[in-house]
């Protein structure tokens, strides 16, 4: 097999991206596309007291100026509470938001009448930080809070009359006071994390065609079904008339889940009846979504012995202007604050503020790096001030695999202990004592994918080739890899027989959305039904037509075997059918009752992470360098390695960047670095050199061969494990995220 054909086998898109092939929305032309340029607000909290488009629009090339008065009939949207209007109407609540759109012939033209546009804004109060934003007499964001029951997610938001808070999540367990009060310590810590740009190297971008009752939409989105839902409902639209399609998609990591600029385009397509395109800039990009910031208090009482009594957690995230996701996000956050540790006593509260900044939305593990943060730098704090080992106190306290560690949550499904074990074993063949103690330590286990709902589509054609049909998007992870790995196994025909196509909400069957490390898991379930499907329709066709036991034959590849012979599908379908053609259509379908009802409780896997970091600080500039770093996850078993090694790297290099680079700061509402070039990412050389990715199969996870989900536990450790070291070695604690060389060094100059 050459190169070309072994890299196609493993994932089918590599060559095409490589080769610059491969089709982004930017790379399509609808015929008859005009050019959207989006005008946005540059105070963050104002009314609008007049907009005058007249000259832009009597610009030569200039189609139309959509505005807010052209969308008001139209009302809000949103995907848990219905608080956005399709552009700013009345008022912009941050810097960025849209107020027009100029839909022009060329790109240029448009943006260069954008000049033109006048707006005059009355400046009103604005909130721009959590703190601010909670004040008794912070301005209100948004007066009123409409709830979206079971729209996007399970439940909705639990918002705060008259207030900046749009979601409260609360869950205690025991009695936390109690415990409190017969500990032998109690230790308390404050920790916050900034808002933190997706990144992706594709910015967002949508051509939108509206025709008649109509709408095709080309998106880089990663829930092509949530789109259609929202615009269904946004524009009166019969779902069957809304059809998303969804090319290659440059990256997301959740900065292009639920729904962002569908909406803002579509109703610039409504406007002027002709397919419109906007493009944004990656700073445009910026100012769309973000990463929510948090500020968390932990608080934890240990006996006389190091064993956790009780643990309280207070977590406040900045959901920026608009709530998108994130009452999810603090609902998450306070779950995965918990770790995977015995904790008898437990009060959890999570509560997400409105801010005039950028509205927060998901991010690879919604509200885990938040969270994780605090808690296994606060793990660290507490087992020095009893005079413990850090892991020999996580020891001390970890659950044990089938160990619940709340009554509500499904029971642990991998051994943290033995994650321990293999990044400790990973390190120790070079372990000398002079850079033991520059390492720190930091795990992970969190509740992903509680959505099981999928449907897939697999058709079995008369030459053997197999087409799958699915709504999970290729956003650079490998999906449909995997989907196209797991039709081949299950039909037991080479992976190159095997077509996975291009999501088209039109074409394949429902799906939620790719997200929460569900793809693998829960469509890979659905495609591995979908075949079977097919499996059982091509072995009945033998055994009526050739009229023999069905038990004694079986698929094999190019055909299915009797025990003497194999008959080709070619054969089979012509003779069971009478002509010279033919397939069979297996459909997949997975919902909460699937498998007895095993998939019903939450999580429907533990998505697990141990990362062991070695550092070395230069004291003279404060700079940290990661020479060394082990991740370890338990996957329950590996359908792609190449993909599943690159995706638990990449969420490493993801939390790198959270934890020595990355920030998106706001002074006074105004974003001071929303561009590529004042925004600071890992580069190649930050990367550790020696890495190891340490993937744990142990085949009992609940999806297809006993896979779990993963992608998103690996970024969760990389931080902490870095402040942990940080903090044995250095004797300073960082508490502020990122760990920044002047913070590092203004630390250590306090210290002496």
């Amino acid at each position: 097999m050459s190169v070309t054909d072994s890299m196609s086998a493993v994932r089918p898109d590599l060559i095409e991206k490589v080769t610059g092939r491969a089709e982004y929305v930017t790379d399509l032309v609808i015929p008859g596309m005009l050019h959207g340029f989006v005008v946005r607000s540059p105070a963050p909290h104002a009314r609008i007291s007049s907009i005058d488009v007249s000259v832009a629009r009597s610009v030569p090339g200039v189609v139309d100026v959509l505005i807010g008065a052209d969308v008001v009939s139209f009302g809000c949207w949103g995907v848990v509470l219905k608080d956005r209007p399709i552009m700013a109407i009345d008022r912009v609540r941050y810097v960025g938001e849209p107020v027009a759109v100029v839909i022009a012939e060329t790109i240029e033209i448009a943006e260069a009448a954008a000049e033109l546009v006048d707006i005059a804004y009355d400046e009103l109060p604005h909130a721009t930080t959590i703190r601010e934003a909670m004040m008794a007499d912070a301005p209100l964001i948004h007066e009123h809070h409409e709830n979206l029951e079971d729209f996007y997610f399970k439940g909705g938001a639990r918002p705060t009359p008259g207030s900046n808070i749009f979601h409260t999540y609360r869950n205690n367990v025991g009695d936390v006071e109690a415990a409190e009060a017969v500990a032998a310590y109690v230790h308390e810590d404050h920790f916050t994390f900034p808002a933190i740009s997706h990144f992706a190297m594709e910015p967002h971008a949508v051509i939108a065609d509206f025709q008649g009752d109509s709408l095709t939409v080309w998106a880089g989105a990663q829930t092509p079904t949530a789109v259609q839902k929202v615009l269904s409902r946004l524009f009166g639209l019969a779902l069957a008339k809304v059809r998303v399609i969804v090319p290659f998609v440059g990256g997301g990591f959740g900065g292009k889940a639920s729904v962002k600029i569908e909406p803002l385009v579509a109703a610039a397509s409504w406007k002027v009846r002709r397919p419109v395109r906007v493009a944004q800039s990656m700073a445009e990009s910026m100012l769309t979504c973000r990463r929510l910031g948090a500020d968390i208090t932990i608080r934890t009482a240990v006996d006389a012995n190091g064993r956790i009594l009780a643990k309280s957690a207070r977590l406040l995230l900045d959901g920026g202007a608009y709530s998108d996701t994130g009452s999810a996000v603090a609902t998450k956050s306070a779950n995965r604050i918990m770790g995977p540790y015995v904790v008898p006593n437990m009060r959890l509260e999570a509560c997400a503020v409105y801010t005039n900044t950028v509205p927060g939305a998901a991010f690879r593990s919604i509200g885990g790096p938040q969270a994780v943060w605090a808690k296994e730098s606060h793990m660290d704090n507490v087992a020095a001030a009893i005079g413990m080992d850090p892991t020999e106190f996580r020891m001390l306290n970890l659950a044990s695999r089938g160990e619940r560690i709340r009554p509500d949550l499904r029971a642990l499904d991998m051994d943290m202990s033995e994650l321990i074990g293999r990044v400790r074993r990973s390190f120790a063949p070079d372990a000398q004592p002079s850079n033991r103690k520059a390492q720190g330590l930091a795990l992970a286990a969190t509740d992903p994918a509680n959505t099981p709902i999928s449907n897939a589509i697999v058709r079995l054609k008369i030459d053997g080739s197999i087409l799958v049909a699915v709504s999970s998007i290729e956003v650079g992870q490998g999906a449909h890899a995997t989907m196209a790995q797991i039709a081949a196994q299950t039909l037991k025909q080479k992976v190159s027989a095997v077509t996975v196509l291009r999501s088209d909400t039109a074409v394949a069957p429902y799906d939620w959305g790719t997200g929460a490390s569900r793809s693998t898991v829960v469509v890979g379930l659905s495609v591995e039904s979908a075949a079977l499907d097919a499996a059982d329709q091509i072995i009945d066709m033998v055994a009526e037509v050739w009229e023999l036991p069905r038990d004694g034959l079986s698929l094999v590849e190019g055909g299915v075997s009797t025990g003497p012979d194999v008959l080709t599908f070619h054969q089979i379908f012509h003779r069971s059918l009478g002509v010279d053609s033919g397939e069979v259509v297996g459909r997949g379908a997975i919902t909460p009752r699937s498998k007895k009802g095993s998939l019903a409780e939450s999580p429907l896997f533990w998505e697990t992470a141990a990362g062991l970091a070695e550092i070395v600080v230069d004291e003279e500039t404060g700079e940290i360098r990661v020479p060394r770093y082990a991740s370890a996850a338990d996957v329950g078993r590996v359908i792609n390695r190449l993909a599943a090694e690159g995706q638990d790297e990449g969420a490493a290099v993801m939390g790198l960047g959270h934890a020595l680079h990355e920030a998106l700061e706001f002074e006074d509402g105004q974003p001071v670095n929303a561009t590529p070039i004042d925004y600071s990412i890992p580069r190649i050389t930050d990367v550790p050199p020696s890495f190891d990715t340490i993937l744990v199969e142990n085949g009992d996870g609940p999806g297809a061969g006993g896979a779990k989900g993963m992608g998103e536990g690996a970024i969760l450790p990389v931080a902490p494990a870095i402040a942990n070291a940080l903090f044995a070695a250095y004797g300073v604690r960082i508490t502020n995220l990122p760990m920044t060389p002047e913070k590092v060094w203004r630390a250590l100059r306090k210290r002496n």
